[in-house]
Order: C-alpha cells, then structure tokens, then sequence
C-alpha cells in the first residue's frame, strides 16, 4: 500500500453503522415493521441507478476480454460471495455459458455455501492462491463483491487478479473501501446503515443481486446470447424447457408447433439453429454461419437476408 491511498481499513464501513430510527424496532407493530423493511428494500433498489454510468463502463471493458474467449470469475464471501455464485451459475442454464469459462470463488469453498467457516472471509492468501491456481490472465474478467467493501478474502483476489492483468470489477455496498482501490473498475451502490444493523443479507444483498443481474444480463446480452428478447442459449435440460423451447422457436420462426419440434431435433436441441433451420438453413450450414457470426443470430440473419 502507498502513502496515496485515502481509505482507512479501519473505519467502521457505512453498512456497519446504526440507524436511530431503528432503536426501537423490536417493539413496533408488525405492520409498521414489515413498512420500514419494505422501505429499505425499494430504497436497495433505487440505490443502483446512481452506478448506471460506472456500470456501462464495466460491461464496455468486460466485453472485448470476453468476445476473445475469457472468463468471468466471481468472487466473495459469505452473503455476498453467496449471491455472485447464484449470479454466475445461472448463466449455465439461461444463456449456455460455458461451465469452463466461469470460476466460483467463495471465502471458505464449497462448505461455506450452507454454513459459516471460521476465519474464511480474512484469509488472504487463501484468496491469491485461488486466483493462481485458476491462472487469472488478461481475457478474464474477474468481479468481487463485498458489501462493506473490506473483505480482505475478495480484496486480495482482486489485488492478485490485476496484477495478473485480468480486468477487475470491485463492487461495494460502502464508499472509500479498499475493494473499490483495488479493482481496476469500483461499481458503488452506497445503501447505507441496514434496518437491523450490520446484516447486509438484507437491504445490501438486495442491491448487490440487482447490480449483478444487470450487469451480466447487459453482458450475455451484448454477446449474442438472446435475440428478440428471447434466450436463444438457453439449455433444454428438463420437461418445462422443452416446452419453452417449443413456444420460442414458434414464436420467433411463425413456424407450427410440429415444425417447431422437428427443427429442433435437427438441431439437437440447439435453439438458435433450430431458428435458422426453420429459415432454410441446413444444421450444417447453420452451425458455420452461427461460427462465422460470432453466435449473434441477428448478424446471421442480417447476412443472408443482404444476400438475398
């Protein structure tokens, strides 16, 4: 650390702190109570848009990394590496990331998912020692989430990670944190001293799913993993699926549900190929356009369409 830097480890983070309001709590009809904790919750939500510019520039650097083939880490402890999991395995089933280009990292591993480990979240050198293990490199992008923004796990991954050269996005519940200094990118989403204080499953949790959700939704987004507001990666790995498989390739071909069905068995299951079998490609030709394209549906079919 330099003499530059102007956050202190050792002020108390503003999602520690206590709200007078709030003194009193236990003695509060249900009512009013449950009022103030759906207060804190839209006041969670309304917290994000302020980072909305710091964000579109996240997902601009995050974008060429990932386009070359990178991969998007997660990384935190407790409730917050908690929610950056649920964030990140998502991506599998909803958009076909490639399991092997995501990296879940949580402060204690995977017995930290249902309980607390003892000492997880402070142990630094647990965290570069993942970062090294995975061989963080410049395509990756590498996003910590801290709600006090000290956690010295996620902190020092990111630390390790930048000096690696991978893009690093810190986001932090509280202002002027080491995490924010060092990440590359700091995404804040100040909430403020919680309804029952310091439990940042609450009103920070909120904001920090919310923050994530857009954050790599815009991301599968820009990459070509929808089209026409439909998730066309998606994996068909259960009987509802299928079904909604079914209705998307109907819906965006104007195809019959038996044509629908057919397509995709062509497909194996691929929804985006189905669409393009549906238009007239063979799974063949398909496949190479979708290859040629870099998985963007919409360039694939802007392409056969100018050379019509």
């Amino acid at each position: 650390m330099t003499s530059t830097i102007s956050y202190s480890q050792a002020a108390t983070a503003k999602t520690e702190m206590f709200d007078m309001r709030y003194e009193s709590l236990d003695l509060w009809p249900t009512g009013p109570l449950l009022e103030a904790l759906l207060e804190s919750q839209l006041g969670a939500v309304s917290s994000v848009k302020a980072a909305l510019p710091d964000m579109e520039g996240a997902i601009a650097a995050a974008l060429p990394r990932l386009q070359r083939g990178g991969r998007l880490f997660y990384v935190g402890a407790g409730t917050s590496g908690r929610i950056g999991l649920q964030d990140g395995v998502e991506l599998i089933p909803t958009y076909g990331w490639p399991e092997n280009r995501l990296v879940l990292l949580l402060a204690g591993g995977d017995a930290a998912l249902f309980q607390p480990v003892e000492g997880a979240e402070d142990d630094e050198e647990a965290a570069r020692s993942a970062i090294t293990t995975h061989s963080a490199g410049p395509d990756d992008v590498v996003i910590g989430v801290a709600a006090s923004g000290g956690t010295p796990y996620t902190c020092a991954a990111l630390a390790c990670a930048r000096a690696a050269g991978s893009l690093t996005i810190g986001l932090s519940c509280s202002p002027n944190t080491r995490l924010l200094h060092e990440a590359e990118l700091g995404l804040l989403i100040e909430t403020g001293p919680e309804v029952v204080a310091g439990s940042t499953r609450m009103k920070a949790g909120t904001a920090q799913k919310v923050a994530l959700n857009m954050l790599s939704t815009a991301l599968m987004i820009r990459l070509g993993h929808t089209w026409r507001g439909q998730m066309v990666d998606m994996r068909i790995v259960n009987a509802k699926l299928v079904k909604r498989a079914h209705r998307m390739v109907q819906h965006l071909t104007d195809c019959t549900e038996a044509e629908a069905q057919a397509a995709l068995t062509q497909a194996e299951g691929n929804i985006k190929l189905a669409v393009l079998v549906c238009f007239g490609f063979t799974p063949t030709t398909g496949k190479a356009a979708l290859e040629e394209h870099g998985g963007h549906l919409r360039a694939v079919l802007a392409s056969a369409h100018s050379s019509v």
